[in-house]
Protein backbone atom coordinates (compact mmCIF):
# COMPACT_ATOMS: atom_id res chain seq x y z
CA UNK A 1 0.00 0.00 0.00
CA UNK A 2 1.51 4.15 -0.92
CA UNK A 3 2.64 5.66 2.30
CA UNK A 4 0.24 8.27 1.83
CA UNK A 5 -3.02 6.01 1.03
CA UNK A 6 -5.03 7.68 3.49
CA UNK A 7 -4.86 10.83 1.90
CA UNK A 8 -8.37 12.11 0.61
CA UNK A 9 -8.54 12.66 -3.28
CA UNK A 10 -10.92 15.09 -5.08
CA UNK A 11 -13.14 14.13 -7.73
CA UNK A 12 -15.18 15.88 -10.54
CA UNK A 13 -17.02 15.76 -14.39
CA UNK A 14 -13.80 15.88 -16.40
CA UNK A 15 -15.54 16.17 -19.63
CA UNK A 16 -13.33 18.23 -21.75
CA UNK A 17 -14.06 21.66 -23.80
CA UNK A 18 -14.13 21.29 -27.22
CA UNK A 19 -14.80 24.75 -29.69
CA UNK A 20 -14.45 24.74 -33.65
CA UNK A 21 -13.62 27.74 -35.44
CA UNK A 22 -14.67 29.61 -32.01
CA UNK A 23 -17.97 27.38 -31.82
CA UNK A 24 -19.04 25.29 -28.55
CA UNK A 25 -19.54 22.10 -29.22
CA UNK A 26 -21.05 20.45 -26.88
CA UNK A 27 -22.28 17.71 -28.62
CA UNK A 28 -18.78 16.48 -29.95
CA UNK A 29 -17.79 16.46 -26.56
CA UNK A 30 -20.61 14.94 -24.22
CA UNK A 31 -22.33 12.92 -27.03
CA UNK A 32 -19.59 11.41 -29.12
CA UNK A 33 -16.71 11.59 -27.98
CA UNK A 34 -14.80 8.00 -27.10
CA UNK A 35 -10.89 9.46 -26.44
CA UNK A 36 -8.69 12.64 -26.23
CA UNK A 37 -5.51 12.69 -26.54
CA UNK A 38 -2.73 15.99 -26.49
CA UNK A 39 1.32 15.93 -26.21
CA UNK A 40 3.69 18.71 -25.77
CA UNK A 41 7.42 18.33 -25.51
CA UNK A 42 10.28 20.12 -25.13
CA UNK A 43 10.88 20.07 -29.30
CA UNK A 44 7.21 22.13 -29.22
CA UNK A 45 4.77 21.51 -32.20
CA UNK A 46 1.46 20.02 -29.40
CA UNK A 47 -0.32 16.90 -31.35
CA UNK A 48 -3.93 16.51 -30.76
CA UNK A 49 -6.16 13.44 -31.40
CA UNK A 50 -9.40 13.16 -30.61
CA UNK A 51 -11.74 10.20 -31.60
CA UNK A 52 -15.56 10.23 -31.89
CA UNK A 53 -18.33 7.99 -33.02
CA UNK A 54 -19.04 8.37 -36.39
CA UNK A 55 -22.69 6.53 -36.47
CA UNK A 56 -26.30 7.29 -35.57
CA UNK A 57 -29.51 9.44 -36.03
CA UNK A 58 -29.03 11.75 -38.53
CA UNK A 59 -32.58 13.16 -39.20
CA UNK A 60 -34.66 10.68 -40.03
CA UNK A 61 -32.00 7.74 -40.73
CA UNK A 62 -29.02 6.06 -39.12
CA UNK A 63 -25.84 7.77 -40.89
CA UNK A 64 -22.49 8.90 -40.59
CA UNK A 65 -22.38 12.01 -38.33
CA UNK A 66 -19.05 13.19 -39.31
CA UNK A 67 -18.72 12.90 -42.74
CA UNK A 68 -20.53 16.10 -44.01
CA UNK A 69 -17.82 19.07 -43.51
CA UNK A 70 -20.20 21.03 -41.33
CA UNK A 71 -18.04 20.55 -37.94
CA UNK A 72 -15.34 18.73 -38.73
CA UNK A 73 -12.50 19.55 -41.66
CA UNK A 74 -9.34 20.20 -42.79
CA UNK A 75 -7.86 23.77 -41.56
CA UNK A 76 -10.32 24.25 -38.79
CA UNK A 77 -9.19 26.23 -35.99
CA UNK A 78 -9.80 23.63 -32.32
CA UNK A 79 -9.33 24.46 -28.73
CA UNK A 80 -9.37 22.02 -26.09
CA UNK A 81 -9.94 23.03 -22.53
CA UNK A 82 -10.05 20.61 -19.64
CA UNK A 83 -10.18 20.69 -15.75
CA UNK A 84 -12.17 21.50 -12.86
CA UNK A 85 -15.66 23.25 -13.26
CA UNK A 86 -14.97 27.05 -12.93
CA UNK A 87 -11.38 26.62 -13.46
CA UNK A 88 -10.87 25.47 -16.93
CA UNK A 89 -7.40 25.80 -18.64
CA UNK A 90 -6.93 25.80 -22.22
CA UNK A 91 -4.65 23.00 -23.18
CA UNK A 92 -4.49 22.78 -27.19
CA UNK A 93 -5.61 25.47 -30.04
CA UNK A 94 -4.30 23.87 -33.30
CA UNK A 95 -5.89 23.32 -36.51
CA UNK A 96 -6.84 19.72 -38.11
CA UNK A 97 -4.74 18.41 -40.41
CA UNK A 98 -5.91 15.17 -40.37
CA UNK A 99 -9.12 12.93 -40.66
CA UNK A 100 -8.93 9.03 -40.07
CA UNK A 101 -12.08 7.25 -40.45
CA UNK A 102 -12.02 3.28 -38.81
CA UNK A 103 -14.68 0.86 -39.50
CA UNK A 104 -14.40 -2.18 -36.75
CA UNK A 105 -16.34 -5.36 -36.98
CA UNK A 106 -17.17 -5.07 -33.71
CA UNK A 107 -18.54 -1.90 -33.44
CA UNK A 108 -19.89 1.12 -34.96
CA UNK A 109 -17.71 3.45 -37.19
CA UNK A 110 -15.55 5.94 -35.95
CA UNK A 111 -13.59 9.43 -36.92
CA UNK A 112 -10.26 10.46 -35.43
CA UNK A 113 -10.06 13.78 -35.84
CA UNK A 114 -5.82 15.10 -36.13
CA UNK A 115 -4.60 18.53 -35.06
CA UNK A 116 -1.52 20.38 -34.71
CA UNK A 117 -0.42 23.79 -33.61
CA UNK A 118 1.04 26.83 -35.97
CA UNK A 119 4.45 25.20 -35.69
CA UNK A 120 3.38 23.16 -38.67
CA UNK A 121 3.28 25.96 -40.99
CA UNK A 122 7.29 26.04 -39.54
CA UNK A 123 7.68 22.53 -40.80
CA UNK A 124 6.39 22.10 -44.18
CA UNK A 125 8.86 23.05 -46.13
CA UNK A 126 13.19 22.93 -46.49
CA UNK A 127 15.07 25.89 -47.05
CA UNK A 128 19.02 26.79 -47.54
CA UNK A 129 19.73 29.78 -46.47
CA UNK A 130 22.45 31.76 -44.44
CA UNK A 131 22.34 34.67 -41.73
CA UNK A 132 25.47 36.75 -41.03
CA UNK A 133 26.99 38.71 -38.30
CA UNK A 134 24.25 37.72 -36.82
CA UNK A 135 23.03 36.46 -32.82
CA UNK A 136 20.72 33.89 -32.57
CA UNK A 137 17.76 35.52 -31.33
CA UNK A 138 18.04 38.10 -34.62
CA UNK A 139 17.82 34.56 -36.77
CA UNK A 140 14.93 33.33 -34.56
CA UNK A 141 12.80 36.64 -34.67
CA UNK A 142 13.41 36.64 -38.44
CA UNK A 143 12.46 33.38 -39.11
CA UNK A 144 9.24 34.01 -36.76
CA UNK A 145 8.04 37.17 -38.81
CA UNK A 146 8.10 35.50 -41.67
CA UNK A 147 5.28 33.29 -40.71
CA UNK A 148 3.34 36.18 -39.64
CA UNK A 149 3.85 35.56 -36.28
CA UNK A 150 5.09 36.96 -32.98
CA UNK A 151 7.77 36.44 -31.32
CA UNK A 152 8.95 36.34 -27.52
CA UNK A 153 12.74 35.24 -27.37
CA UNK A 154 14.75 35.47 -24.16
CA UNK A 155 18.03 33.38 -24.98
CA UNK A 156 21.94 34.43 -24.31
CA UNK A 157 24.67 33.28 -27.00
CA UNK A 158 27.60 34.89 -28.82
CA UNK A 159 27.22 36.33 -32.32
CA UNK A 160 28.17 34.27 -35.44
CA UNK A 161 29.60 35.41 -38.55
CA UNK A 162 27.46 33.05 -40.50
CA UNK A 163 24.56 31.03 -39.38
CA UNK A 164 23.60 28.31 -42.01
CA UNK A 165 20.23 26.74 -42.76
CA UNK A 166 20.70 23.60 -44.74
CA UNK A 167 17.88 22.16 -46.36
CA UNK A 168 16.18 22.42 -43.01
CA UNK A 169 12.63 22.78 -42.08
CA UNK A 170 12.24 26.66 -40.19
CA UNK A 171 11.40 24.59 -37.35
CA UNK A 172 14.24 22.01 -37.39
CA UNK A 173 16.83 24.86 -37.93
CA UNK A 174 14.87 27.06 -34.67
CA UNK A 175 14.84 24.00 -32.92
CA UNK A 176 19.00 23.32 -33.61
CA UNK A 177 19.66 26.91 -32.53
CA UNK A 178 17.39 26.47 -29.65
CA UNK A 179 19.38 23.58 -28.14
CA UNK A 180 22.84 25.15 -29.16
CA UNK A 181 21.87 28.03 -26.80
CA UNK A 182 20.62 25.72 -23.74
CA UNK A 183 16.95 27.57 -24.64
CA UNK A 184 12.95 25.63 -25.53
CA UNK A 185 10.90 26.75 -27.72
CA UNK A 186 6.70 26.54 -27.70
CA UNK A 187 3.62 28.46 -29.26
CA UNK A 188 0.75 30.06 -27.60
CA UNK A 189 -1.82 30.63 -30.27
CA UNK A 190 -0.25 33.11 -32.66
CA UNK A 191 3.18 33.89 -30.02
CA UNK A 192 6.37 31.81 -30.60
CA UNK A 193 8.41 31.40 -26.99
CA UNK A 194 11.79 30.74 -27.46
CA UNK A 195 13.60 31.08 -23.62
CA UNK A 196 16.46 29.71 -22.15
CA UNK A 197 15.52 26.88 -19.96
CA UNK A 198 17.29 28.36 -16.75
CA UNK A 199 14.30 31.29 -16.77
CA UNK A 200 11.37 29.23 -18.09
CA UNK A 201 8.86 29.01 -15.88
CA UNK A 202 5.45 27.24 -16.37
CA UNK A 203 4.47 27.30 -12.70
CA UNK A 204 4.66 24.63 -10.24
CA UNK A 205 2.48 21.75 -9.12
CA UNK A 206 2.84 19.42 -6.05
CA UNK A 207 1.94 15.34 -6.70
CA UNK A 208 1.88 12.95 -3.74
CA UNK A 209 2.61 8.88 -3.76
CA UNK A 210 -0.91 7.66 -3.13
CA UNK A 211 -3.02 10.47 -3.62
CA UNK A 212 -2.65 12.65 -6.67
CA UNK A 213 0.27 10.74 -7.76
CA UNK A 214 -0.83 7.46 -9.94
CA UNK A 215 1.88 5.77 -10.79
CA UNK A 216 5.87 6.46 -11.22
CA UNK A 217 9.08 4.97 -12.30
CA UNK A 218 12.21 6.72 -11.83
CA UNK A 219 15.81 5.59 -13.05
CA UNK A 220 19.23 6.94 -12.03
CA UNK A 221 21.56 5.74 -14.64
CA UNK A 222 25.44 6.71 -14.86
CA UNK A 223 25.95 5.36 -18.76
CA UNK A 224 25.89 8.36 -20.64
CA UNK A 225 27.32 10.94 -17.69
CA UNK A 226 30.70 12.43 -17.98
CA UNK A 227 32.70 14.31 -15.74
CA UNK A 228 33.59 17.08 -18.38
CA UNK A 229 32.67 17.65 -21.26
CA UNK A 230 35.72 19.13 -23.51
CA UNK A 231 34.94 21.07 -27.44
CA UNK A 232 37.43 22.14 -29.59
CA UNK A 233 38.13 23.59 -33.12
CA UNK A 234 39.96 26.42 -35.00
CA UNK A 235 39.41 30.44 -34.62
CA UNK A 236 39.60 31.39 -38.74
CA UNK A 237 39.51 34.93 -37.43
CA UNK A 238 42.03 34.85 -34.60
CA UNK A 239 44.03 32.17 -36.04
CA UNK A 240 44.65 29.96 -33.08
CA UNK A 241 43.03 27.04 -31.43
CA UNK A 242 39.95 26.91 -29.46
CA UNK A 243 39.62 24.30 -26.56
CA UNK A 244 36.77 24.70 -24.32
CA UNK A 245 35.54 22.26 -21.29
CA UNK A 246 32.18 22.54 -19.51
CA UNK A 247 31.34 20.51 -16.07
CA UNK A 248 29.73 20.51 -13.08
CA UNK A 249 29.61 24.02 -12.51
CA UNK A 250 27.11 24.85 -15.81
CA UNK A 251 24.39 22.71 -13.27
CA UNK A 252 25.13 23.93 -10.05
CA UNK A 253 22.46 26.29 -9.88
CA UNK A 254 19.77 23.02 -10.75
CA UNK A 255 21.25 20.67 -8.48
CA UNK A 256 19.25 21.68 -5.19
CA UNK A 257 22.05 20.54 -3.06
CA UNK A 258 21.89 17.08 -4.76
CA UNK A 259 24.88 14.71 -5.94
CA UNK A 260 25.40 15.19 -9.85
CA UNK A 261 25.72 12.42 -12.03
CA UNK A 262 28.95 13.71 -13.34
CA UNK A 263 30.38 13.88 -9.33
CA UNK A 264 28.66 10.30 -8.46
CA UNK A 265 30.17 8.93 -11.25
CA UNK A 266 33.89 10.53 -10.54
CA UNK A 267 33.92 8.35 -6.75
CA UNK A 268 31.62 5.56 -8.12
CA UNK A 269 33.32 4.47 -11.26
CA UNK A 270 36.43 7.29 -12.48
CA UNK A 271 36.61 10.36 -13.62
CA UNK A 272 35.72 10.17 -17.59
CA UNK A 273 36.15 13.00 -20.30
CA UNK A 274 34.45 13.15 -23.44
CA UNK A 275 36.33 15.28 -26.42
CA UNK A 276 33.62 17.08 -29.84
CA UNK A 277 35.46 17.95 -32.38
CA UNK A 278 34.26 20.82 -34.45
CA UNK A 279 35.06 21.27 -38.20
CA UNK A 280 33.16 24.22 -38.55
CA UNK A 281 35.06 27.37 -37.60
CA UNK A 282 34.20 28.95 -34.69
CA UNK A 283 35.01 31.62 -31.51
CA UNK A 284 36.02 31.25 -28.19
CA UNK A 285 32.81 32.42 -26.88
CA UNK A 286 30.82 30.02 -29.92
CA UNK A 287 32.72 26.75 -28.21
CA UNK A 288 31.96 27.73 -24.77
CA UNK A 289 28.66 27.84 -25.31
CA UNK A 290 28.05 24.58 -27.32
CA UNK A 291 30.05 22.92 -24.28
CA UNK A 292 27.87 24.64 -21.93
CA UNK A 293 24.73 23.31 -22.84
CA UNK A 294 26.10 19.98 -24.04
CA UNK A 295 27.04 19.41 -20.70
CA UNK A 296 23.58 20.56 -19.09
CA UNK A 297 21.58 18.06 -21.35
CA UNK A 298 23.41 15.22 -20.46
CA UNK A 299 24.13 16.07 -17.20
CA UNK A 300 19.91 16.60 -16.88
CA UNK A 301 19.37 12.92 -17.87
CA UNK A 302 21.10 11.57 -14.92
CA UNK A 303 17.83 10.81 -13.08
CA UNK A 304 14.83 10.42 -15.82
CA UNK A 305 11.15 9.43 -14.37
CA UNK A 306 7.62 8.91 -16.13
CA UNK A 307 4.46 9.02 -14.13
CA UNK A 308 0.50 9.17 -14.12
CA UNK A 309 -1.50 11.48 -11.94
CA UNK A 310 -5.36 12.54 -11.47
CA UNK A 311 -6.06 14.77 -14.75
CA UNK A 312 -4.43 18.35 -14.40
CA UNK A 313 -3.95 20.82 -16.46
CA UNK A 314 -1.66 22.78 -14.91
CA UNK A 315 1.05 19.82 -15.58
CA UNK A 316 3.12 21.41 -18.45
CA UNK A 317 6.48 21.45 -20.27
CA UNK A 318 8.95 23.62 -18.64
CA UNK A 319 6.27 22.80 -14.68
CA UNK A 320 8.26 22.41 -11.75
CA UNK A 321 7.06 19.02 -10.03
CA UNK A 322 7.34 18.19 -7.19
CA UNK A 323 6.83 14.79 -6.22
CA UNK A 324 6.40 13.37 -2.45
CA UNK A 325 6.05 10.32 -0.35
CA UNK A 326 8.65 8.18 -3.12
CA UNK A 327 11.64 8.38 -0.89
CA UNK A 328 14.80 10.77 0.38
CA UNK A 329 17.07 9.39 -3.16
CA UNK A 330 14.40 10.55 -5.56
CA UNK A 331 11.66 13.32 -3.80
CA UNK A 332 11.77 16.79 -4.20
CA UNK A 333 11.84 18.62 -8.05
CA UNK A 334 11.99 17.69 -11.48
CA UNK A 335 11.54 19.58 -15.06
CA UNK A 336 8.50 18.47 -16.82
CA UNK A 337 9.87 17.49 -20.23
CA UNK A 338 6.48 15.78 -21.91
CA UNK A 339 3.09 15.96 -20.91
CA UNK A 340 0.03 13.86 -22.41
CA UNK A 341 -3.47 14.89 -21.39
CA UNK A 342 -6.05 11.34 -22.04
CA UNK A 343 -9.51 11.49 -21.71
CA UNK A 344 -11.65 8.43 -22.29
CA UNK A 345 -14.57 6.37 -21.21
CA UNK A 346 -12.86 3.91 -19.02
CA UNK A 347 -10.53 6.30 -17.18
CA UNK A 348 -11.59 9.64 -17.44
CA UNK A 349 -9.17 12.05 -17.43
CA UNK A 350 -5.69 11.36 -16.45
CA UNK A 351 -2.25 13.20 -17.11
CA UNK A 352 0.85 11.15 -17.88
CA UNK A 353 4.20 13.34 -17.93
CA UNK A 354 8.26 12.43 -17.76
CA UNK A 355 10.37 14.41 -16.02
CA UNK A 356 14.15 14.87 -15.30
CA UNK A 357 16.89 16.62 -12.72
CA UNK A 358 20.94 16.54 -12.74
CA UNK A 359 21.08 15.42 -9.03
CA UNK A 360 19.76 11.95 -6.85
CA UNK A 361 18.98 13.28 -3.11
CA UNK A 362 20.45 10.87 0.32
Amino acid sequence: MPPNSSTQRTYYASQPSIKIDGRDQRGLSEGLLLSLLIEETTLGLFRCELRFANWGPRGDQVDFLLFDGQTVDFGKEIEIELGPPGSTRRVFKGRISGLEAQFPKDRPPELTVLAEDRFQDMRMERRTRTFEDSSDSDAMNEIISQHGLTADIDVDGPNHRVLTQVNQSDLAFLRERAAAVDAELWIDDRTVHVQARTRRDAGSVTLTYGAELLEFTVLADLAHQRSKLKVSGWDVAGKEAVDVEAGESAVTGELQSQRSGGSVLDRALAERTERVGLATPLSQAEAQALADAGYRRRARRFVTGAGVSDGNPAIQVGSALELRGIGPLFEGNYYVTLVRHTHDTRYGYRTTFEVERPGIGG
